[in-house]
């Protein structure tokens, strides 16, 4: 409309932001170069809506109508063929637009935070270990007391098994079957819709 030359009030522009505010999309009519309608359309929630917010959900899109719904639920992933707003929008950008990709992500996530449960566990293990006998604690009892060179070396020890732990991601496979995946007890398949 500014393109063309009509003034758009400011009446309109405030309704037009109150209807984006509530994810609904505003639509101006003119006629003649004067603006007479605004029209709001919005999409309504689904039956089933209240009960899956309930889980843990994921939405995949590739357009600038999807970006509201990347935005808003627990992980978004958008194709990385999809527009600039909907890669924006995402949590996660899958590089092929391939769709099975999804699978993929899921099962390299659960693996990576598993390998992060590792290192902390391993980590706090070590120290709980560690630091007492670095402290001296055991000297009055054992008389041993470690050097501090072997206290600092042991500290490098405990980062240097971190980082190898990590690394051991890199050897990562995909699923042979990418049809469906278990997590927690739900079951996550690969479906399109359009």
């Amino acid at each position: 409309m500014l393109d063309t030359g009509i003034q758009i009030p400011d009446r309109a522009l405030d309704l037009l932001l109150e209807a984006e505010e509530m994810a609904q999309t505003g639509i101006l009519v003119a006629i003649n170069s004067e603006i007479l309608r605004l029209i709001v359309i919005s999409d309504p929630l689904k039956p089933a809506a209240k009960e899956m917010s309930r889980l843990t959900v994921a939405m995949v899109g590739d357009g600038i109508n999807d970006s509201s719904a990347l935005v808003s639920v627990d992980v978004g992933m958008a194709i990385g063929a999809g527009t600039d707003v909907a890669i924006e929008a995402a949590d996660i950008v899958l590089m092929k637009s391939n769709l099975e990709d999804v699978i993929t992500a899921i099962d390299l996530s659960r693996k990576t935070f598993s390998r992060i449960r590792m290192n902390y566990i391993w980590a706090l293990a070590y120290n709980i270990i560690g630091i007492p006998i670095a402290a001296n604690v055991l000297f009055p009892s054992t008389r041993f007391r470690l050097p501090p060179w072997v206290a600092g070396a042991a500290m490098a020890a405990s980062s240097v098994s971190v980082v190898l732990w990590s690394l051991l991601l890199k050897n990562y496979r995909r699923l042979k079957s990418l049809d469906a995946l278990q997590i927690r007890g739900i079951m996550v398949e690969l479906s399109v819709c359009m």
